[in-house]
């Protein structure tokens, strides 16, 4: 089942360097040559947002997707992913062009 997730991206790991970076042995796999972008769902929040995130203690959701597709740090995104076995982590639906960003890039 894909859905469209909409976000900024905090942090892009480029296909040549997630040997850098401490992923698991699953997503490791799963991302092979890809990217892997973890994005805010949602957007960046206001602070009104941070603050009844805060009051409610429900905290702004972050995931991980792993995507043909680069992206910049603080891009804003539209992905059309799939779930994956891994709590928290989706692929990029479809071949290279599927996910787009909402800016235009």
């Amino acid at each position: 089942m894909t859905e469209t997730i909409r976000g900024d991206v905090l942090h892009a790991i480029p296909p040549d360097e997630l040997d850098d970076e401490d992923l698991s042995p699953e997503l490791r796999a799963l991302a092979d040559s890809r990217h892997v972008l973890v994005v805010r769902k949602g957007g960046h929040p206001s602070m009104l947002d941070l603050v009844l995130a805060f009051v409610r203690r429900d905290p702004i959701e972050a995931v991980t997707v792993v995507t043909d597709r680069p992206a910049e740090e603080d891009e804003e995104v539209a992905l059309t992913v799939e779930e994956t076995g891994m709590p928290g982590v989706y692929v990029a639906a479809g071949a290279h062009g599927e996910a787009e960003s909402t800016d235009g890039h």
